[in-house]
């Protein structure tokens, strides 16, 4: 063929033009390949398998018509299963799970699963059912001593996880670090997640018994740093952290001693390149989403369901598939209520029974009462029902001191009005009764202290009350709760009278402080009977936590309140009960 002018231009114009066509032809364009799944996220269980209440013997019902329990969890998990496919979901939790409700304390104490052919703990029954694929370490699990948190860890089907809980005596975490889950796409290649779980360092203080010398929790913060890129060489395509530690920054103990942050998942976010989602905990706040930017400017999403049981949160993931590499596009977060579906018949199935002994065993009755006691206007008026607290503990330490070189010291006690709601009723009084007025499992400790150092104890307890001068209108739900200040760290202390003017700021509030009818000397040496979580600094109480210890035990208090009461048959005030503080502006009496 002879090749001139004409011929050659035709050729490519043709040749032009078909290309052009292949360029612009849809059908011939490879689209990106792209694949979405989601991570679902419980926090703050605390033993609620179902939506009962224990203390009022009934269902659960707020004004807010929330519901509880993993058994309405299961039920939206399901949903959620369903709706995605269950190849393309993943199940994990924060922490706080095996404390928190009658239901967990029977499992831990009363019938513990530690004993010699023991019981499956109700939690690890119901979050086997479901299927979760891991969950976090939180401060509550080491409640009970770390046998009953190691039988627990071993009833489960997934892991545990702790990357920031170290062992002290190989510096190595003491639990799974992270959970690396493979997620099939259909496109070729799998996404490869990274769960990984973080607890707040908070456990060194409130579980100081259980944890001293053998475990360790460095700062969220360092151990995200560690972890992340370590995670990301592993092949991670995606990062979760779920991290037992809400996102405030703020901490209810003294950090300058080294100690992290207690509430770090928003300082996680910041700090460290390289994570795409944060299922937060601990702070039983209610965070739908957050964006946080990372040191690169890329976004993280926190998110923190509703404790309890009552919220499922959702992180929907949107990837695309880059150069043989799957990039995350987008992630979202959004949070499922707990009231709008009804409890997973298979969990009722197999956890009914441990129900039903539980309500059996909080409906016991362990005395009569003489009057009506309640909590109600306990905050701000020395209340009978917390005086209650403060005897038991005094006679508790008494008896433990006898015959010791301090058994002659005068013993003082401490309390708080941790519920709003408790009641103990004139007539039969049940275990359940007293177990709502102690909702935590606290144990009691013996410490040393001076007469100043009540003082200044007193002066600090007095920040709860918000400053309000004499002569303005009181309400009293608006006296309390100064900056936030929660019910559970404001203190009575037994033995003493005082007044605190809340007309003057905060720190000079306490006045005519006197112990037997005298102006306390502020040399004079008491020993103050404390619950643990104060006594190892929770709250950031001064001069406790550093005060000498006399004395300590495992019981709970609230076990040691049932025993007094189970011992006197009888619950009447006239035993217990004295007017010893009062809220006054100028002298005047508040109330």
């Amino acid at each position: 063929m002879t090749v001139n002018r004409r011929t050659l231009l035709g050729a490519s114009a043709a040749a032009g033009a078909a290309a052009a066509v292949a360029a612009a032809s849809p059908a011939e364009a490879k689209p990106a390949k792209r694949y979405s799944f989601t991570v679902m996220g419980t926090t703050d269980l605390h033993g609620n398998v179902f939506n009962w209440d224990y203390f009022a013997d009934k269902e659960y019902a707020d004004a807010a018509g929330n519901t509880r329990g993993i058994a309405r969890i299961a039920t939206l998990v399901e949903r959620v299963r369903a709706e995605k496919g269950r190849k393309n979901t993943l199940l994990i939790d924060s922490g706080d799970t095996i404390q928190g409700t009658p239901l967990a304390y029977y499992y831990a104490r009363v019938d513990p699963i530690v004993a010699e052919a023991g019981p499956v703990h109700p939690m690890a029954q119901s979050m086997n059912e479901i299927g979760y694929d891991a969950a976090a370490l939180g401060n509550h699990e080491f409640n009970y001593g770390l046998d009953t948190l190691r039988k627990f860890e071993s009833q489960l089907e997934f892991p545990l996880l702790g990357a920031n809980t170290i062992d002290v005596a190989t510096g190595e975490p003491a639990f799974p670090p992270y959970h690396m889950a493979r997620l099939r796409t259909g496109c070729g290649k799998d996404v490869k997640v990274a769960i990984l779980g973080l607890c707040t360092p908070g456990v060194t203080i409130w579980d100081k018994a259980y944890v001293d010398g053998v475990l360790e929790f460095p700062s969220l913060e360092s151990e995200a740093a560690h972890w992340v890129p370590k995670l990301k060489a592993m092949g991670a395509d995606v990062v979760v952290i779920s991290a037992h530690s809400g996102t405030s920054g703020k901490s209810a103990y003294d950090t300058s001693t080294g100690l992290g942050v207690e509430n770090a998942s928003a300082l996680v976010a910041q700090q460290v390149s390289g994570i795409d989602a944060i299922l937060v905990g601990h702070a039983h706040v209610e965070i739908e989403e957050l964006r946080v930017a990372d040191p690169d400017g890329h976004e993280v999403v926190l998110s923190n369901p509703l404790c309890y049981g009552q919220r499922l949160t959702l992180f929907d993931f949107d990837l695309v598939l880059e150069k043989g590499k799957w990039k995350v596009e987008s992630v979202k977060a959004s949070i499922l209520n707990s009231n709008e579906v009804e409890e997973d018949e298979r969990i009722v199935a197999i956890l009914s029974d441990e129900h039903n002994e539980v309500v059996t065993y909080v409906n016991q009755v362990v005395g009569q009462a003489a009057i009506d006691l309640d909590t109600a206007e306990a905050r701000y008026k020395d209340e009978p029902i917390i005086d209650l607290i403060t005897k038991v503990q005094e006679d508790t330490v008494k008896a433990a001191l006898a015959g010791t070189a301090h058994a002659d010291l005068p013993v003082v006690a401490q309390a708080s009005p941790f519920s709003r709601t408790s009641v103990i009723p004139a007539g039969d009084v049940r275990i359940k009764d007293l177990s709502s007025l102690y909702i935590y499992d606290n144990t009691l400790v013996a410490k040393l202290m001076t007469g100043a150092q009540i003082r200044d104890y007193l002066e600090y307890s007095a920040q709860y009350f918000v400053q309000t001068a004499a002569g303005a209108a009181v309400d009293p739900n608006a006296i309390t709760n100064a900056e936030g200040r929660p019910d559970y760290n404001y203190d009575y202390v037994s033995g003493f009278t005082y007044e605190i003017d809340i007309a003057k700021p905060a720190g000079s509030r306490i006045a005519n402080l006197k112990f037997a009818g005298a102006e306390v000397d502020p040399a004079q040496r008491f020993v103050l009977a404390v619950n643990n979580y104060r006594a190892n600094g929770g709250g950031n109480f001064p001069h406790v936590a550093a005060a000498e210890e006399l004395w300590s035990e495992s019981i709970e208090i609230r076990t040691r309140i049932i025993e007094w009461v189970t011992a006197k048959g009888a619950l009447d005030p006239a035993e217990f009960a004295s007017v010893d503080w009062f809220l006054t502006r100028e002298g005047t009496p508040v109330f």
